[in-house]
Order: structure tokens, then sequence, then C-alpha cells
């Protein structure tokens, strides 16, 4: 492990046993780190350069003389994790100004997750207290109810707090939330299976500042549990439901009475949504900027319509399998478009995309068969094809050929192109816009020519199908 950065258990003990005055110091792996932090200290404070064999175990050091303990704190202020730990052991003094709680409001774990159990998260909460604003506890599977009951208790101005993968969460975390943290905003519970409608329905009551909610792959939820947190958080601006495969049109209709202010939200593979969800929703959010709709099956046009008629700031849409036609001509500020095997996508769709949305960025037409050199004439020679246009994903859209690459030319900012099976299309166009756009990334793939047979049946046969130009 390199010099600069210190063990994982290491940082597991500063965060697992309380401060104490006696605690013991580490100097053998850390001059390094010690001089260079002393001259950037100096340096910012246009001070003499003292060496850090002078102070490392002196709490009288000049540069403690000379700094006030606030002057020393928000210098501290600016440091991540790793680097507060090993400044904790140069000295008792920077002891107790690198584990001040002020210097703790925003902590994640996520590089350390398989060091975190309950105590650290514990003996965190009782260091930073009030202090702590942000905690990312991503992937630490070790961390279980209890110590999130103690994480609530003591750190009551909690705002952001991020459990995904934490797989031992249950309900009984969202009730020690609800009880304590009344200012939370962002929560993500992300893959915490055992999470149910109870913990929505905790979080309504007690946490009703919230306004980003993670609930993707929870999939014990349902309309009941949308209900209850729509009904209690109505301040609710982002929403995240992939694989919540229970949810019905029943929980959309709950969003679109309660909570208008949502601006986002993922429902990916919710295979039970239907039009008729999706349209309320729709007709009440009409804020939405996000929207992910991709394996709904039972999504159509009509629901797409509905986009357009009543969300005018959608940005980006992925809704990849799904038909397409009258979305483009009132959503201006699109931004990226997945269309991935809407397969009812054609020139016509291309050329509403040039007129209406001038802000388009990145667009994926895969296995959009339909599509030809006309419809990317269109989308090439528009205002956001000419000044906005930087990735554009066309593998398997057989009309494609050569001619298409012609059109792109005129897109400057153009940094990647997917051409995968697209048969129509050579080495030699792609080398012809590759010259022309010398930092541009083709991706291509061209079938391998079979081999003559060969006189004596063997031989070795050589394959090259992918190339990335």
């Amino acid at each position: 492990m390199s010099s600069t950065e210190p063990a994982p258990t290491l940082l597991s003990f500063y965060l697992t046993y309380p401060l104490c005055p006696h605690l013991p110091f580490f100097h053998s792996d850390c001059n390094d780190f010690y001089t260079c932090f002393s001259e950037a200290v100096a340096q910012f404070l246009c001070l003499p350069f003292v060496s850090s064999s002078r102070f490392s175990c002196l709490d009288e050091a000049p540069i403690n003389k000379k700094l006030p303990k606030e002057l020393l704190l928000r210098i501290f202020s600016y440091l991540d994790v790793v680097t507060l730990c090993r400044c904790a052991q140069v000295s008792k003094a920077w002891n107790v100004l690198a584990l001040d709680g002020s210097n703790w409001q925003k902590i994640d774990l996520f590089n350390f997750q398989t060091d975190i159990e309950g105590r650290v998260v514990e003996n965190i909460s009782k260091r930073c207290g009030g202090f702590l604003r942000q905690l990312s506890l991503r992937g630490c599977l070790s961390v279980g109810d209890a110590s999130m009951k103690t994480f609530a208790q003591n750190c009551r101005n909690i705002e952001v707090l991020n459990l995904n993968g934490c797989t031992k969460i249950t309900d009984s975390t969202c009730l020690s939330l609800s009880k304590f943290c009344s200012k939370l905003k962002q929560l993500d519970l992300t893959s915490c299976v055992s999470i149910s409608n109870h913990s929505l329905k905790a979080l309504s009551d007690g946490c009703r500042m919230l306004e980003m909610l993670n609930l993707s792959w929870c999939d014990q939820i349902t309309r009941d549990g949308i209900e209850a947190l729509a009904r209690g958080c109505t301040g609710l601006r982002a929403l995240f439901l992939r694989g919540c495969t229970q949810l019905d049109d029943g929980a959309l209709k709950h969003l679109q009475k309660h909570c208008p202010e949502l601006t986002t939200i993922n429902m990916q593979s919710c295979t039970q949504i239907t039009d008729e969800g999706l349209v309320s929703l729709c007709r009440g959010c009409h804020k939405l900027q996000i929207l992910c709709v991709s394996g709904c099956s039972n999504i159509t046009d009509a629901s797409l319509t509905a986009l357009g008629l009543n969300c005018p700031r959608l940005k980006i849409l992925e809704a990849a399998r799904l038909s397409f036609i009258l979305l483009p001509s009132n959503c201006h500020e699109l931004e990226k478009m997945d269309l991935e095997e809407c397969i009812l996508v054609t020139d016509n769709t291309l050329v509403q995309l040039s007129i209406h949305c001038p802000r388009l960025q990145a667009l994926s037409l895969s296995h959009c068969e339909l599509i030809t050199d006309d419809g990317i004439r269109a989308l090439s020679s528009s205002t956001c094809g000419q000044e906005r246009l930087t990735v554009v994903e066309l593998d398997n859209c057989p009309l494609i050929t050569d001619v298409t690459l012609e059109h792109l030319k005129s897109c400057h900012r153009l940094e990647r192109i997917e051409l995968y099976d697209c048969q129509q299309v050579t080495r030699a166009g792609i080398k012809r816009i590759r010259a022309h756009l010398p930092e541009i990334k083709v991706h291509a793939y061209f079938a391998p020519v079979t081999p003559p047979p060969s006189v004596h049946g063997g031989g070795q046969r050589l394959c090259r199908c992918c190339i990335i130009l």
C-alpha cells in the first residue's frame, strides 16, 4: 500500500475508539505527508517553514502557537477522511483538532466498506453528533439496524444518507430515522431488500422534508407504500423505483395528486405500469425533467403524447423498447433520448427532433430499423446537430450507409458514434469521417470474410471482427 494511503485498519481504529487524551501516535510511515502538509500551511499563511520533526510530538510546536485554533480548524475543514486521520497522528493537539466534529460534516466510507462495522458508525455518530450533515455507507454490508438507531439518535441534523447495498437494513432503521431525523432530505435505500411499505409510512410521518428517495430493487414496495409517502412528503423531487415490480398505476396516481414538485422519476422495469398511470402522472407533475420508463412494456404512444402535452421541461427520456411518435414537438429542453428498440421511429421522428429539440446532446437509435440517411441529414443539419450533439448510437440500423457519415461531418462537437452491425457502412466511410473529426471515437463491427477453402483442409483461421477506431 502506498505511503500516502493509510491502511483501512488505521482508519477503522480512529473511527472506532472514542477520543482519548492518551491516544497513541504513529509516525514511521508518515514523514512525507507531514512535511508536505507543513509546507502547504506555511505557504498559505506566509509563515516560515517549520520542519515536521520539530512539532510532530509536541503540542507547543510553532505552528500551534502562531495559528489560532479556529484557523487550524478552518484549514482542517478542507481535508478528506483519510487526511484527517493522518493529521490525528501528528500530536495530541492535532488529534483534538482533526477529530473535532465540525470537520466531519460530510463523510463517505465507501472505500472502506469492508472494514466498517456497526461500532464504527456508532462512534462516528458520537464524535460528530449534530455536526454531521452527509453520510455515505454505500456497500457497508455489516451495518445493521442497531447501529443505525444509535446513529439516528446522535445525528439529528443529518440531511443526506446513503445506505445503498446495506442489505442488513430493515424497516427498523426507517422507524429510527423517522423518530429522530426530521431534517433528512435525501435517502438512498437501493437494494435494501427487506424494506417494505412500513418504512415508507414511517418516513412520511417523521421525514416530511424528504426531497429524494431511491427505492430501486426494493421489490416489497406496493402502491400502499407510495400512497403514504406521497401524502406525507409532498415536496418530493426525485424518486427512483427501478425494479419495484409490484408497483401499478395506482402508485402513479397518488404521486400525481400529492407530489407536484416531482422532477425526476425512474420506473425502469416496473412492468405493471400502463398508459393509464403514466398519463395521470404527466397531468399532475408538469415539472418533470428526467423520466425513465425503459422496459415498461405496456407503455405506448398515448403516454408519450401526454408527456409532450404536459411536461415541456423534459430534458432526459429513457424509453428503450417503446413506441415513439409525437413527443418532440412540445419538449424543447430535451438533452438526452434513449430510443433503443423503438421500432416505430422513422426519419420523420428525426425531423421533429431537429426542429423542436435544439438542446439535444445524446441520442440512441439502436435497432431503430426504419431510420435512413435522410433522417440523419435532417438531424445533422439542425442547430442541435451542429452545436450540441456529442453522441449518436446507430448500431443495428440496417438502412444506414456511408452517406450518413458524410452528413455527420457537420456535427462539430461529435465525440462518439456506434455503428455495430450497420451492414452498409464501410471502412472507407469511417476513415473519411475520422479524417474530418480526428478526435471522434467510432465503434464498428465488420463480419469476418469467409476464407477460401484450403487445399489441405487445415491451416489457421483468423477472425478480425470488432474494431474500435
